[in-house]
């Protein structure tokens, strides 16, 4: 019963809405003059996906969608393209360990932080949407859903004895959860998010449950789709010729808090003897540098 009331709310007006259009727009241009265009796919497909899904079966379907003060199709479409686009290229970057992945990710809660609040000082007059959907009905169709996508993580990483092929799991869990919270709080903060629900308790809940299990519920077929695209495409959209489990153990050799590019290592494995493996290439990142010669022989000496 206390799942079975969750309702997701937005109260915002319309010089938010026009501030993160703005913001979308130069987010896509940034990751186009940074050659991320296989993010920027991504990103693009994420907010369809999210329309197809909000619209198509929230409101169309299921009949969860109440909208005041705007049009339902226009809102839900800019919303769609803004959570979803900014969601998947966070996600995209973080499955790629990308090197610059906290600038991104610090570049996008900055602006879910500073929107809201821009927005209520200078456009108090603009206008006041009102859209919210319960949620009852379905959340047990997304526990379903994510259920299923990390029990076959799990088993597989249970069956499969090759370390370096094992799926990150612990990533892919901080990946789903933090994408979802991040922007879950920084709406509630910034007085977007429940802020007609008067009730602590309905407001945590619908913060709590949302970002374990709404963006989290994907996290796993989302990364078996990244790993199978990016070992056929760079980033800039040129082919490779990687097998899918080879890609897996590149990713795996990454490590996850270094600024080290994928690449970097894919590379050094093309260079290296024929018997070297993204193993012992990865082995090496972490090994101090040798001392200089003038060093070592003053030790001998």
């Amino acid at each position: 019963m206390f799942l079975n009331e969750v309702i997701a709310q937005r109260v915002f007006n319309h010089l938010y809405v026009y501030l993160d259009s703005v913001f979308l727009v130069a987010l896509l241009a940034l990751l186009i003059v940074r050659k991320k265009y296989l993010t920027a796919i991504f990103g693009v497909l994420g907010g369809l996906l999210y329309f197809v899904v909000d619209y198509g079966i929230f409101h169309l379907a299921l009949g969860t969608r109440t909208i005041e003060g705007g049009n339902m199709a226009a809102v839900l479409w800019w919303m769609s393209m803004s959570y979803g686009f900014t969601n998947f290229v966070w996600i995209w970057l973080w499955f790629s360990r990308d090197e610059h992945k906290f600038e991104w990710t610090g570049l996008i809660v900055l602006w879910w932080l500073a929107c809201p609040m821009i927005a209520q000082t200078f456009g108090e007059n603009s206008g006041q949407i009102l859209i919210q959907r319960t949620t009852g009905s379905y959340h047990g169709y997304m526990a379903l859903i994510l259920l299923v996508g990390y029990v076959f993580a799990l088993v597989f990483n249970i069956i499969v004895r090759d370390k370096k092929k094992r799926f990150p799991l612990g990533w892919l869990l901080v990946t789903g959860i933090a994408v979802q919270f991040a922007w879950e709080f920084m709406l509630l903060i910034g007085g977007i998010r429940s802020a007609e629900i008067e009730s602590v308790a309905d407001k945590l809940t619908t913060l709590v449950v949302n970002s374990l299990l709404e963006t989290n519920l994907g996290t796993v077929p989302l990364y078996l789709i990244y790993v199978a695209v990016s070992s056929k495409l760079t980033e800039n959209l040129k082919i490779r010729e990687v097998g899918f489990w080879d890609r897996m153990a590149e990713l795996n050799a990454v490590p996850l808090f270094k600024r080290v590019k994928p690449e970097d290592i894919s590379a050094t494995v093309a260079a290296a003897e024929p018997n070297g493996t993204v193993d012992t290439v990865a082995a090496t990142i972490d090994e101090p540098l040798a001392p200089p010669p003038d060093e070592e022989q003053n030790k001998e000496g």
